[in-house]
């Protein structure tokens, strides 16, 4: 019995992604990060807001080991509970767009007609702005906050998103087994929920690992520009705009930020193309 449950399909899955040497490296790492954003709080060796008036602008050193910014602040403090920050920002962004994205995209491909119409234009001039600038727009309209950078992050990378998903539902739609439900008189709810997004669970699943990278990028973006986090809140684009006048003088405000943005994305990109190789049916025989 215990055999044929782990021959069961979600842990050949989870088997796969495993055996998939890129796949295992990014989840390990990402695995620390996020347990780094969880117990930041506790392992910070200071407080991310306490100026120490004797240490402005000191390197790393055995006291501070990422050195202090220009007011005494101790950067590695501020940088562990700007993990949590971050991320936060960034993976409830990105439950807004997994949530309202897959909805318009399923609805879309399986209504058509008229309502495919008008939701792909509404799309499509939305997407002909680049996210960024309409995360910007957004936050413009709503206020500079943690929480609007959140909400206009999510928003913003809809369109993209959407139009992902409808494409990967409109063959789940042409399928055998989903006429054969309409013929029998399924609802489409039922349809949509037991039947298409299943189906396209796979896509959905390396297209939101695929877009967290984005929308860190973008959280940092706009916690560059002072429409994140708010002061003195740390975050990592916010520390990147605090150091970025200091850097002949104090190299490590801006690059132990900046090496932490980058690390993220790029360990969550790679973790996406794993993914989409894993999933994809044309590897399946190699």
């Amino acid at each position: 019995m215990q055999k044929q449950e782990w021959q069961a399909p979600r842990f050949q899955l989870i088997r796969k992604i495993w055996q998939n040497r890129a796949a295992r490296f990014s989840l390990m790492v990402l695995f620390v990060i996020v347990i780094l954003g969880i117990i930041g709080p506790w392992i910070a060796p200071h407080d991310p807001t306490k100026t120490y008036y004797d240490a402005f602008l000191v390197g790393p050193s055995k006291d501070h080991w990422l050195g202090t910014d220009a007011i005494g602040r101790d950067v590695l403090s501020r940088m562990l509970y700007g993990t949590r920050v971050t991320l936060m920002v960034a993976v409830m962004a990105v439950g807004i767009t997994f949530v309202l994205g897959t909805l318009i995209g399923v609805v879309s491909a399986y209504v058509g007609g008229i309502v495919d119409n008008v939701l792909m234009r509404i799309m499509e001039v939305l997407l002909a702005l680049p996210g960024i600038i309409l995360a910007l727009a957004i936050v413009a309209v709503l206020g500079p906050s943690q929480t609007n950078a959140m909400i206009a992050i999510g928003i913003s990378s809809i369109p993209a998103f959407a139009i992902l998903i409808r494409s990967a539902a409109l063959t789940i739609k042409s399928s055998g087994y989903v006429e054969a439900s309409r013929s029998i008189g399924s609802s489409n709810w039922w349809i949509i929920t037991h039947q298409v997004i299943p189906n396209i669970f796979n896509v959905l699943i390396v297209y939101t690992t695929l877009f967290v990278g984005g929308a860190i990028l973008e959280t940092s973006a706009l916690g560059f520009i002072g429409l994140g986090a708010q002061p003195p809140t740390p975050e990592w684009g916010t520390m990147l705009n605090e150091g970025k006048d200091y850097l002949s003088d104090a190299w490590w405000l801006a690059t132990f930020p900046g090496l932490a943005i980058t690390i993220i994305v790029f360990t969550v990109n790679i973790l996406g193309d794993a993914l989409r190789d894993i999933f994809d049916p044309k590897s399946q025989g190699k």
